[in-house]
């Protein structure tokens, strides 16, 4: 949120109670909504570098591989990013840290939030260092600060949800063994979950599993050497050496409210949920994307403010569906009932892969994971519709070049309003776009851009994020204006 923010200008204060930076892989999946994200702020390349592609899915049941799902180019046509990416929590953070210093920002370490208060015009904060307190005037205050946030609690936010009763296990481990290949491996036991994550170093892997309950009862003192029995004996991994070792359990919440006056709650401290798809930490880099370009505009033309109303009811509505839908998928693997484990051990191996070699079933299943999918059509402030495209949904990714090798998603490294029209634009339009200063990019139209849900020369007014805000068949000048006077956007003040 902090790098979208200083590529507007702005400046921003990062503080962190903490004295550094995590050292754990924690998460691990970044998925391709994230890094379309990444390449409008040229972040993309150093994550795909230094991160490692999962090629494939192996399915293990009772000690023999089972089934392996291909995942290569699960989502080819549909974004630049066709593939999942591992790359742990630790090294992402730091290379954030590392373009934020490049921006002249460093977060301010050991320095904690005790209160805040909204004073109208601008947040008072009051802020704790080992020696003494501060007080901190800002225009708006983001509470990125996790599950147990202060942000959260100061604004008396209600955290309904619930937590699963069962204990996990998660280790990153140095080992060897056929699930040390790179690829994903999962053990689909009949009343236990094993998972063997690859991570970009070879010989490398993250564990997560589930505790067995006599080993639970006792899980503060429960060791690696407590649980590694099944990666041993059921997927022939031989462990050489442990760099850590945790237990949890997992939450599912999402917070009564994402913003109240001039704060506002992102990622986890919003909503927490079961790593069932690695969505988590996505869905908090989203939802700071979001907010970001907002603020922005908010603060540079203060008559556009309302826009920071729109936030709330995008990100809560798609954290709900979220958290429903994960808890769905984590109460089926994990169930001990007689159907949930036929279903685990008999037909998800049996017909995975078949099903995920149709192509309709790979572009679904990848849309779904990947976040392309998320839309905010549901929304009062998105508008219209033209070919199978409305307003609130991600602009489709289509190649603009006969050549092969240009796309229209370059035009979005601007980070700004613009209009798109695949086709010919109407000299009204182009008019419009010189008097409001609004970018205008003219595609030649293509056929592929029909499969797309793209219409021919329809006019679609793309936000700074890459989503559609107002899509137009009728071509209509009016309705355009009226909706950029109605919510005071003015290109011009995003630069």
């Amino acid at each position: 949120m902090a790098l979208w923010l200083t590529k507007y200008g702005l400046r921003v204060r990062i503080i962190d109670k903490l004295a550094a930076s995590g050292t754990t892989s924690r998460a691990l999946a970044v998925q391709a909504r994230t890094l379309e994200y990444y390449q409008q702020m040229g972040l993309d390349q150093a994550v795909v570098e230094r991160g490692h592609k999962v090629p494939a899915l192996n399915l293990w049941v009772k000690r023999r591989q089972a089934a392996r799902v291909s995942l290569e180019n699960l989502g080819q046509g549909l974004t630049p990013f066709p593939y999942p990416i591992i790359f742990p929590q630790d090294q992402h953070e730091m290379l954030l840290i590392e373009r934020l210093r490049k921006s002249g920002v460093e977060v301010e370490r050991q320095l904690e939030l005790v209160a805040f208060e909204d004073a109208g015009a601008a947040i008072r904060a009051t802020l704790r260092a080992g020696d003494g307190e501060q007080i901190c005037t800002c225009a708006y205050l983001a509470g990125c600060d996790g599950a147990r946030s202060k942000v959260r609690e100061i604004l008396n936010s209600g955290f309904p949800g619930g937590t699963y009763d069962h204990l996990f296990y998660v280790a990153d481990v140095e080992a060897a063994g056929p699930p040390m290949n790179g690829e994903l491996h999962v053990d689909l036991e009949d009343a236990d979950f094993l998972a063997v994550f690859p991570l970009s170093q070879s010989g490398n892997a993250r564990l997560i599993g589930s505790v067995r309950d006599d080993a639970a009862r006792d899980h503060e003192q429960l060791r690696f050497e407590d649980v590694q029995g099944r990666a041993i004996d059921n997927l022939k991994v031989q462990i050489k050496r442990v760099n850590w070792f945790s237990t949890y359990r997992v939450h599912h919440r999402v917070a009564q409210q994402f913003r109240k006056g001039r704060a506002f709650l992102l990622g986890d401290a919003a909503h927490i949920h079961s790593p069932v798809g690695g969505q988590g930490m996505n869905t908090g880099l989203g939802d700071a994307v979001n907010l970001a370009w907002k603020l922005a505009a908010a603060i540079k033309q203060p008559a556009s403010a309302a826009l920071l109303d729109s936030y709330q009811p995008e990100r809560i509505a798609f954290a709900r569906r979220l958290v429903a839908t994960t808890d769905r998928a984590f109460t089926a693997v994990i169930s001990s009932s007689a159907f949930a484990r036929f279903v685990r051990t008999r037909l998800i191996p049996a017909f995975a892969p078949a099903l995920l070699r149709v192509p309709a079933m790979r572009r679904l299943t990848f849309r779904t994971v990947s976040q392309i999918a998320v839309n905010y059509r549901d929304g009062s402030f998105n508008r219209g519709r033209a070919g199978k495209l409305c307003g609130g949904d991600r602009l489709p990714w289509v190649c603009t070049g006969t050549l092969g090798g240009e796309f229209n998603f370059a035009a979005l490294k601007s980070m700004d309003w613009q209009m798109h029209v695949y086709g010919e634009p109407a000299p009204a339009l182009r008019a419009l776009c010189e008097r409001r200063t609004i970018p205008l990019h003219v595609f030649a139209w293509r056929p592929p851009m029909k499969q797309a849900g793209l219409r021919r020369n329809a006019w679609y007014l793309v936000r700074p994020d890459g989503y559609v805000a107002l899509a137009d068949a009728e071509c209509s000048a009016a309705a355009i204006t009226g909706f950029l006077d109605e919510n005071h956007i003015n290109p011009r003040t995003m630069k």
